[in-house]
């Protein structure tokens, strides 16, 4: 392992913290009660070139092999800088804001000017991720994918169970993209693993994660789930990551990959994600986080018309929900970070 990159650390208090590299702004480490909940390769390289394998990487413009750039975009190989925080919120949770921009060598593999902002709120027994993409071109449009490529940390594979998968299609990586659909009411994993689940629910429930419990996966804005486990077919196929390994992780990621967002000039695209570890409560908080990307005048005279009790302005050429919750307002402050450059 090469020496560490710069990070970010958030401490919420009673051994609770997250760890976040400048680097792909990838999370590194969630310790919730001194325990870690996200898996990263021992092997894993932190040179500030080659990706982070583990954790909690960005994927974003592109998911998967890529002609033009790096496997799964460039987003997690570029350096990001801290927009805000860390900041301790009036709550005890912390946050902090995390921003890169379009830059010669991005402009040179993908010719958009983009900005994506990053936000995170470290709770007691909660993660919480909203990340936007803005469009500041006056005249061109671009599409993108993003996905939350998320290594989750288990004692046995074989021994975990996802919930929200029955019913829904998905794309098989590993048997030439042929396309299924899933049978089993819980989806385990015995043997080389690598599906792209669509239309998925906004829930998935983790079960056998750290100490044998569970782990609750909220998202929002993220229509695909990503399953996949190399296996010992595969493990060694990456130099960064242990043979031995593949029975430690499991990534369950959200993500919009199976077709792209198409982004207009002067819009942007928010996305959530929300990590729950036990107790699991029983009411769900994904109604906090409901940003809608407003494109236009009429979509807003379309959400009048129903009579939401939820307020529209204009800023800068763009809609923005306002969230009545004053505890989890966070779209407006969100986007408006986006836009500012």
């Amino acid at each position: 392992m090469a020496a560490a990159t710069s990070v970010v650390l958030l401490d919420r208090g009673n051994n609770t913290t997250c760890t976040i590299n400048f680097h792909g702004a990838t999370v590194v480490s969630w310790r919730v009660n001194n325990q870690e909940q996200l898996f990263v390769s021992k092997a894993a390289i932190f040179d500030g070139k080659a990706p982070i394998r583990g954790g909690i990487p960005v994927v974003f413009p592109h998911f998967g092999p890529w002609s033009y750039g790096p496997n799964h975009g460039f987003a997690r190989v570029t350096q990001w800088a801290l927009e805000k925080g860390p900041e301790r919120l009036p709550s005890g949770d912390v946050e902090a804001i995390f921003y890169c921009t379009d830059n010669e060598w991005t402009r040179s593999i993908w010719n958009y000017q983009f900005r994506l902002t990053y936000r995170l709120i470290l709770r007691e027994k909660e993660l919480h991720f909203i990340i936007g993409v803005y469009n500041p071109s006056k005249d061109l449009t671009f599409s993108f994918n993003l996905l939350l490529h998320t290594y989750f940390k288990v004692p046995d594979v074989r021994r975990c169970q996802i919930t929200g998968l029955h019913g829904c299609t998905f794309i098989d990586k590993t048997r030439d993209m042929v396309i299924y659909q899933e049978g089993r009411e819980s989806v385990t994993i015995g043997e080389w693993t690598d599906r792209i689940y669509q239309n998925t629910p906004q829930e998935h429930i983790i079960t056998n994660v750290v100490s044998g419990r569970k782990m609750r996966v909220q998202k929002y804005n993220f229509p695909d789930t990503v399953v996949w486990n190399p296996w010992s077919d595969h493990s060694k196929d990456f130099s960064d990551l242990g043979e031995d390994e593949y029975p430690n992780m499991i990534c369950v990621e959200s993500g919009h990959v199976s077709s792209p967002v198409v982004l207009l000039p002067g819009t942007a695209f928010e996305a959530s994600q929300i990590l729950q570890g036990e107790a699991i409560r029983n009411h769900s908080k994904i109604n906090h986080l409901n940003p809608i990307l407003w494109t236009n005048q009429d979509q807003c005279q379309q959400l009048k018309r129903k009579k939401c009790n939820r307020q529209i302005s204009l800023k800068h050429k763009l809609f923005i929900l306002h969230e009545p919750d004053p505890i989890h307002q966070w779209s407006r402050d969100f986007l408006e970070a986006l836009m500012n450059q």
